[in-house]
């Protein structure tokens, strides 16, 4: 009988056990949920911000392939990037810097735009160095994310004497 009263006693511990068990796997398994969760959140976040960044740059091309340094102004841009539509801000491009160029070879490629005079010719061109600053605003499903980024990019370009008068 005392063989018979001591299998009883196990039975309900091995449940009671085995209840402890399953609470604790659950535990752990919607913990895991939740961090992974918080996981795909960030790597969704990471992607939007190198969107932003990816738009800044395609927005200050735009920019750069017209001739803005003679007249530099602000503009906004709208740039589509992976389904996602970005507003990119390019602020008014500065001249940094600007160097006078007192040779030219007449082998380079601005010696014709750049050089005048007949017997003695003077370069009349100048390198300059600008500033270009776009700042990335996502709008639709990315501003969910808040992923604003703010690029700033310098340019050289060499300019005509006329075109250089916004250059100190």
């Amino acid at each position: 009988m005392n063989h018979m009263n001591s299998l009883r006693r196990q039975r309900g511990a091995t449940l009671i056990v085995g209840l402890i068990m399953l609470v604790l796997i659950t535990l752990m398994m919607v913990s895991a949920f939740m961090l992974s969760g918080t996981n795909l959140k960030a790597v969704g976040n990471m992607q939007y911000r190198d969107e932003a960044i990816a738009a800044a740059n395609v927005a200050i091309e735009r920019v750069v392939s017209t001739d803005f340094m003679l007249s530099p102004v602000e503009s906004t841009e709208t740039v589509t990037i992976g389904g996602a539509v970005y507003t990119v801000k390019v602020e008014t491009p500065v001249c940094i810097k600007s160097i006078g160029i007192t040779l030219l070879p007449n082998t380079d490629h601005d010696y014709d735009t750049c050089v005048v005079g007949g017997e003695n010719p003077t370069p009349m061109c100048f390198d300059t160095v600008w500033e270009i600053e776009a700042t990335v605003s996502p709008t639709g499903a990315a501003a969910t994310t808040g992923a604003v980024a703010t690029l700033r990019q310098g340019i050289g370009r060499r300019v005509n004497v006329t075109a250089a008068s916004s250059c100190d």
